[in-house]
Parts: structure tokens; sequence; C-alpha cells
């Protein structure tokens, strides 16, 4: 397995790492390398769950800026009528709320790497705005007269082509070629041939250290299956299915039964629901009580231990057993508690 750490800065909490062996992902992490030597806006496309922000975070701190911070927002996020005050700042009393003077994103960001994921879902009047930054990196806080700088490396990112975005017209067309000075493609990973099965292996030994388990693995007939899926939703996509299918195994050994690994994403509604908010309370109630009774197999009945696992406080994780009816003391004795979906 091919693990390849990415650093962070002492006060960046994430840690990261970038994991696979393919051709693909190799020519991707040399195109990376380069990029980080330079200054130069980046901007970095690829589907959902394909890893932008970790190689975001890869040209920053594999590059000359890494010992200053690294500043991730979400575009989408953030309403129009606020992000001009997120990114440059204001003064007190520059608008109803604003009872104290605040520092924007590009402040925080000076001497490093601004990120700006979903960076097409910009309103018209912030592309104007990031536009005049990125000409000579001067700002003004709203309600200032003052002129500040910042000196900030930008990198953007989208799941969906921006020259597409441009075509359409929804995205300016000068402010697209400034971002994409140097250009990155994430390949997806049913490019990424053999990476499949080596991160979800990756992800059950975080997982092993995570909940304090000894060391599982997946059976060779199911690391065949994660091979040749094509993981629509990405990395992302796997990580979650390998933590469910985690929580699911018992013993060292991690096997799924084929027949029913495309059934896994689905959830079963009750009849008649056709409702969005009652189907949603459904699936988020066959959630609860399927993860609540495998946390208690995997401890044995002991709730303590389920708490644990689990990170909630005892008392909390007692209701939960209580309003699902599930027989601790079967599950201490080996017996089954109830049948999984059923409550």
């Amino acid at each position: 397995m091919s693990a390849i750490a990415i650093a962070p800065h002492p006060d960046d909490e994430t840690q990261g790492e970038i994991v696979g062996a393919s051709a693909a992902l190799l020519a991707t992490l040399a195109l990376i390398r380069r990029i980080a030597a330079s200054e130069a806006p980046v901007l970095i496309e690829g589907e959902t769950g394909s890893g932008k922000e970790l190689a975001a975070r890869a040209v920053h701190y594999w590059g000359a800026r890494n010992t200053g911070p690294f500043v991730p927002v979400n575009c989408g996020a953030l309403p129009d009528h606020l992000l001009e005050a997120e990114l440059f700042g204001h003064e007190r009393g520059a608008f109803t709320d604003a009872k104290l003077a605040r520092r924007g994103l590009v402040a925080e960001a000076n001497g490093g790497t601004l990120f700006l994921d979903e960076v097409d879902a910009l309103s018209a009047k912030a592309q104007i705005a990031l536009l005049r930054f990125l000409q000579d990196q001067r700002y003004r806080p709203l309600g200032s007269s003052r002129e500040l700088s910042s000196n900030v490396r930008f990198v953007a990112a989208t799941n969906q082509p921006l020259a597409d975005a441009t075509h359409l017209g929804h995205f300016r067309s000068d402010l697209m070629y400034r971002l994409k000075i140097l250009h990155l493609v994430l390949p997806p990973l049913r490019e990424r041939l053999g990476d499949a099965e080596l991160l979800a292996q990756y992800f059950v030994t975080q997982l092993c250290a995570k909940y304090r388990l000894p060391s599982k693995r997946f059976d060779a007939t199911t690391l065949a299956w994660i091979r040749g899926h094509s993981w629509p939703g990405n990395v992302r996509e796997l990580e979650n299915w390998v933590h469910r299918m985690f929580l699911m195994a018992d013993g060292s050994t991690i096997h799924v039964m084929l027949d029913s690994i495309t059934a896994l994403p689905s959830v079963a509604l009750a009849p008649g629901i056709d409702n969005f908010q009652h189907a949603k309370a459904e699936a988020l109630r066959q959630f609860e009580h399927n993860y609540v009774l495998i946390v208690m197999r995997q401890a044995g009945g002991n709730v303590t231990r389920a708490a644990q696992i689990a990170g909630k406080e005892r008392r909390a994780f007692g209701k939960l057993i209580k309003k699902h009816g599930i027989d601790c003391h079967a599950l201490a004795d080996g017996r089954a508690a109830a049948p999984i979906g059923s409550a």
C-alpha cells in the first residue's frame, strides 16, 4: 500500500493521507508537487468525493507556504449577503448585525492559502469582488474607508467543469481565467485501478484504531467486488460503506454476502410512506435502531462499552436502547436481541 502523508501546520487539526498506487494517482501526485512549487492560483476539478480538499491541502503543505494558514471556505454554504463580509471582514455597524468589527477570511489566510470550495456557487456580486481582489490583493472591509492588503494564494475547487458554468453565463470568464492559471483534474476512483481495495483496507485500519478493536480484514471475495464496483460517490462513498461494513462485522474477517451488497445503500420504507418528512424520519429510525444494535453486539451487551464505541454518554445511549426495545441481556448471553431493521 502507498500512503503519502500530508503534514499539517500545528494549528491545523485536520490530518490526511493520500492512499493508492495506481498509475492515475501517481501521475496526479507528480502534478500536485509541480503545482505546489509555485505561487499561482489553482483550479481543482473532480467528481464529488474524489478528494479535492485533500489535494488542495497537499498543494499548500507541500509548498513554500506550509508554515502559513490553510483556510477552507465552502462558497455554497455562505449566504450571498454575508459572503463579502466573510471574505473581507467588516467594521462595527457596517450592517444590522455587525455589533463588533471582524477580520475576514483573506486576512486570516495572509501568508498562506485560501481554499474556495464550490467556487461555482459564488454569486455575480461576489465574483466581481473576488476578481477585484485577485488583481492586486487589496481590499476594503465592509464599512471601512481603509484599503488593506493580504498575501494569499488561491486554490479553488468545483465538482463540475467551470468552463461549463462560464458557457452558460453563470460564471465570469475573466475570473475563471484568473483562477485557472494552474489546473488539476482529479481522476475518479473507477479510473484508479487497484486503489479501491487499498483504500478499503486503509479505512479498516483507521477504524480499528478509532474503536480500539483488534485488526480486521476483508475476505478475498469482498475485495474482488470492491475492486470491480464503480463507486460513483468516489472515495467518500467507499469510506462510508467501509465504516458501515466494519460496524456490522463479527470477528476478524469482514465478509459481505454479495447478493445483499447492492441493497446496502437503500432503506426499506414502511408501506404507505409518501411524504418526504415521514420517509426521512423512517430512514433515521431504521439507521438509529440498526446502529445501536450493531454497537451493542460489538460490546457483547455491555452498555458502558457500547456508549464508548459510539462516542456518547452512557445515559444518552441507554435512552436509545430503551427507545428501540433492544434486549441487553439477550446480547450479553449471545442470543439475538432483535432482527436488524425491526423496532
